[in-house]
């Protein structure tokens, strides 16, 4: 019996594995031979050694380590650590780090990589060392039959930017005396998951692939294997009574089969649950029934994040990314506009073609259709992607280390690159996390200034790197209070009214606070409508004499803040 460990390094504390439980529940369902199993969790921001020493109190015969682009960059320290403590032990490395690069991670301190399902291609593996058969790493595919319906015909051509995320496997040899009986799926969600799960976000999988072909992206044309419904359903229901707030879905694009996602939505809306659902979608495929259906969501019950990635037609062609972006700008207002749905948009900077002028004009008008989160992401260049294979042919240059990021390009230059850096570290300090949204949409009324040209400069003023809350709202006020057009009073009163309903328990910084005779009144107005007395930072009266107070108890659950009362 071999004692092994499988482990995962998740980008934060709040984050869940789901790949090492999938192995896990691999190990128990397929091997032939008994084998003691420890899944452990770390995260990037552990100290390495501390990790290691997790790793060795199971004194384990095999690691089994998942590799991801956010946790690549700290492997080959974190292995050489693991190889001196635990000299014995074999170290396998999956994932799409890893599986996609074998020749490094193979240098590198792994004794084995492996590519393929993990949950199917693992216990063969461990049973091969168990029964000293030999092992090498040709990289030969086992053929195996998983029984689900895989989907290879289909007619729309996009995905996501983000790659695959079950770890893989396999570099054995063919043995064709084994046999894995996979009607269903298995189960990850053992008590031993649910148990560690703690709180954090967990994750689902009702699908595995991807039939659109994204060049940029792992999982481009493989096909879609859809897991059964029912048991799918049966997941669903565990996950929304264990301890979690929040259950993503990892389907590359979970809408696009399009009675499959209507029947699973009509199930988690119907649930009773409070947690939030979060699926990856793509905005073009909704239809009438569709949001129809989703109209009728609990408030909060579902996120949807839209990979966009650009609004110019020749970038998406030269990454092979088919959208009906009249069709997806369309459903994204209606889905906003139903105010029961909490939208996140993914735009992508360096992709080929595209310049500043386009890029400035698709950020403008993503963030116009009032989502309540833009996301400017930038290209990364995933090893095994048909784009890495293409970047000397588009002259994209990038890192040569985790995440890869795309540094320039023909049409944006370095220089560029450190303009859009400025403009999604203000993007991401206030609209994306709620704040000032009133300020910002009196700032945009006045001045006209438009959204790109505004945030590239409140990036470029306050660059804000850890600074606390008060002193950043601070330096917003002044740095409001200098453009053109901008009333003094207005600005305050709509930074108090924002501050009320973007925090709980804190007092305003000082230039937003008053002492006028009038709060007495207001206090007696709020304390009568909650039924408690109402503490001081919670009610203000503002330069237009309007008195403001807001209810610390009722956080709306799609855009998050607080609900502020205005009382005339």
């Amino acid at each position: 019996m071999n004692k092994v460990v499988l482990l995962a390094i998740n980008a934060k504390y709040v984050h869940s594995s789901l790949s090492v439980w999938v192995i896990a529940a691999g190990i128990a369902k397929y091997a032939r031979k008994n084998h003691d199993v420890n899944v452990i969790e770390a995260t990037i921001n552990q100290e390495k050694p501390d990790i290691v020493e997790l790793v060795a109190k199971h004194t384990p015969d095999v690691i089994g380590i998942s590799s991801y682009i956010w946790n690549a960059g700290m492997l080959p320290e974190l292995l050489s650590l693991l190889r001196n403590r635990l000299p014995e032990a074999l170290i396998v490395l999956g994932g799409p780090e890893a599986s996609n690069n074998i020749n490094f991670w193979l240098e590198n301190g792994a004794d084995h990589v492996l590519q393929g399902e993990g949950e199917y291609c693992f216990p063969q593996f461990l049973d091969n060392i168990t029964e000293g058969k030999q092992i090498n790493n040709e990289n030969r595919e086992y053929p195996i039959d998983t029984g689900l319906p895989i989907d290879t015909d289909h007619s729309i051509d996009h995905d996501d930017a983000i790659a695959a995320y079950y770890p893989v496997n396999n570099d054995l040899p063919v043995d064709t005396g084994y046999h894995v009986d996979t009607d269903l799926p298995v189960n990850p969600y053992s008590s031993a998951y649910l148990s560690a799960l703690n709180g954090r976000l967990s994750y689902i999988e009702t699908s595995r692939g991807c039939p659109f072909q994204c060049s940029f992206c792992l999982s481009a044309g493989s096909g879609v294997k859809y897991f059964p419904l029912d048991f799918v359903k049966k997941q669903i229901s565990t996950l929304s009574h264990a301890n979690t707030k929040t259950i993503k879905f990892v389907d590359r694009t979970f809408n696009c089969k399009t009675e499959r996602a209507c029947e699973i939505f009509q199930y988690i809306i119907d649930l009773d649950t409070k947690c939030t659902f979060h699926f990856e979608v793509a905005a073009d495929l909704f239809d009438e029934r569709m949001l129809s259906i989703l109209e009728a969501a609990p408030q909060g019950r579902i996120q949807f994040e839209i990979g966009l990635q650009s609004f110019f037609e020749p970038a998406l062609e030269a990454i092979s990314r088919k959208t009906n972006m009249e069709k997806a700008e369309q459903n994204i207002r209606a889905l906003i506009d139903m105010q029961n749905i909490h939208m996140h948009l993914d735009l992508i900077a360096g992709l080929p073609y595209e310049t500043m002028f386009d890029f400035i004009a698709g950020f403008d008008r993503a963030y116009l259709t009032g989502a309540h989160n833009l996301q400017l992401g930038f290209l990364k260049l995933l090893h095994g992607s048909a784009l890495r294979e293409q970047a000397a042919d588009f002259g994209l240059q990038y890192s040569t280390t985790p995440p890869y990021e795309v540094t320039s390009t023909p049409w944006l230059s370095s220089e560029n690159f450190q303009v859009l850096k400025k403009v999604e570290n203000a993007l991401q300090h206030t609209y994306n996390k709620g704040r000032f949204l009133s300020t910002l949409h009196y700032v945009f009324t006045v001045t006209r200034i438009k959204p790109f040209v505004l945030m590239h400069a409140l990036g470029e003023s306050i660059p804000n790197h850890g600074t606390q809350l008060e002193d950043y709202a601070l330096q917003v006020y002044d740095f409001f209070s200098r453009l053109p057009g901008v009333e003094m009073n207005a600005l305050q009163d709509c930074m108090v009214y924002d501050w009320l309903g973007m925090v709980k328990g804190k007092n305003a910084p000082a230039f937003m606070k008053n002492n006028d005779d009038r709060r007495k009144t207001l206090a007696v107005s709020a304390e009568k409508l909650f039924g408690r007395k109402i503490k001081r930072e919670e009610f203000a009266i503002l330069n237009s004499g309007i008195g403001v107070f807001v209810d610390s108890s009722d956080r709306n659950p799609v855009t998050g803040l607080y609900r502020v009362f205005i009382c005339g």
